[in-house]
């Protein structure tokens, strides 16, 4: 994947509608080179379906997606949590859960030193006693297409 694809991608993402001509507008190409992108992307499995479902290994560029476990501490809320998390960069998706944490937190950073400044921040200003990070190393199912 090049600068292009990715870009392609970006807007796929917020409007997967968009026609092609006006996608090859936004990107610099003709509405066929651009189609041409959508289909190879389609067919290498980088698209997984209409709603445009990517592939964190996709895009090695795009830096490692994580999936965070915390425990707050015992003088945070959950609302005072949940407001200083929506500050920080990166987080894609917090998920209220049950059993041995408070939270899961899907990330996206872009190399080990940026997901440990957000796991700093995470501490400092969100009210976080503990975590347990997982990094994605690919995603073993795929959307079926619609």
């Amino acid at each position: 994947m090049d600068r292009l694809d990715r870009e392609i991608l970006g807007i796929l993402q917020q409007d997967a509608r968009i026609s092609y001509r006006d996608l090859g507008v936004r990107v610099g190409l003709s509405a066929n080179a651009t189609a041409d992108r959508v289909r190879r992307m389609r067919r290498d499995g980088v698209i997984r379906a209409f709603t445009v479902v990517v592939d964190p290994a996709a895009d090695t560029a795009g830096g490692l997606v994580v999936f965070i476990d915390l425990t707050l501490r015992q003088d945070t809320t959950n609302e005072e949590f949940e407001r200083q998390v929506a500050k920080l960069p990166g987080i894609t998706e917090v998920v209220h859960v049950t059993g041995q944490y408070d939270y899961l937190v899907r990330a996206r950073a872009a190399d080990p030193a940026a997901l440990d400044g957000l796991l700093r921040r995470l501490k400092l200003e969100a009210g976080v006693a503990q975590s347990s990070t997982r990094i994605a190393l690919r995603a073993a199912t795929r959307a079926a297409p619609r």
